[in-house]
């Protein structure tokens, strides 16, 4: 037994020779390996029982959080998302469109509320003005839907023409009032083709408005309301034309 005793008393003393003498050899190689260990060591021990709060970025989601996400209803985060996708709707997309409702409930305007400042649209804005007796320029602005939303202001009434009359005289239904026209003699008088009234009727002032028109655009001479000529005309208000 003491024999036994004595031979591993042995090989410890050779393993701590062994040990110091890698150590004298590479101290600095263990110098770097102790302060690693500590590092380590350290950082689990800080994360694990010295944060007082969460951690900003933790590797696994506390039980809570999971728990809170999973019973969000979906109906929640598509109400957010399309709260955030009306958000991005421009100002004056929205400004066209509540102007052409208050239009709408008015009487002044049948089309669909969809942003766009059209012919149509234009037209039953002037039409407004008109009938509310305004000194205000018919464009798109907070102005406008203020005096469309406070004015008692009608569309005037226009008595359609008897049945009997337009079946017996189609030349009368071809050349009576239109939108069409309105829009077109509204055009010719803003961009300076003569002081047209826009009555919807085709006059002697439209067609000298048309043929001066044609001459300056280099189209054929003719006074007639073409579809080249309201293509042109089109192209040169920058809106359609109805």
């Amino acid at each position: 037994m003491r024999r036994r005793s004595n031979r591993r008393d042995s090989d410890r003393f050779a393993v701590a020779g062994r040990l110091a003498a890698t150590v004298a050899e590479h101290p600095r190689e263990f110098v770097a390996v102790v302060m690693s260990t500590i590092a380590v060591f350290t950082i689990v021990i800080n994360a694990l029982f010295l944060q007082k709060g969460p951690h900003p970025a933790p590797i696994f989601a506390p039980r809570s959080l999971l728990q809170h996400e999973a019973a969000m209803p979906p109906r929640l985060q598509s109400v957010q998302s399309g709260q955030a996708a009306d958000a991005g709707v421009p100002a004056r997309v929205q400004l066209v469109v509540n102007i052409q409702r208050e239009l709408t409930r008015k009487g002044f305007y049948d089309g669909p509320a969809d942003g766009i400042w059209g012919a149509k649209t234009d037209a039953a804005a002037r039409e407004f003005v008109q009938a509310a007796g305004l000194k205000i320029s018919p464009e798109a602005n907070e102005g406008l839907l203020r005096a469309i939303t406070t004015s008692g202001a009608k569309p005037p009434i226009v008595a359609p023409p008897a049945a009997t009359s337009a079946a017996a005289d189609p030349i009368a239904k071809l050349i009576g009032p239109s939108r069409r026209m309105m829009a077109v003699q509204r055009a010719l008088s803003d961009f300076g083709y003569g002081q047209i009234k826009a009555t919807g009727t085709f006059d002697p002032d439209t067609r000298t408005a048309i043929e001066k028109f044609e001459r300056d655009h280099h189209l054929p001479v003719t006074g007639q309301i073409s579809d080249r000529f309201i293509r042109e005309l089109a192209a040169m208000t920058g809106r359609p034309l109805e």
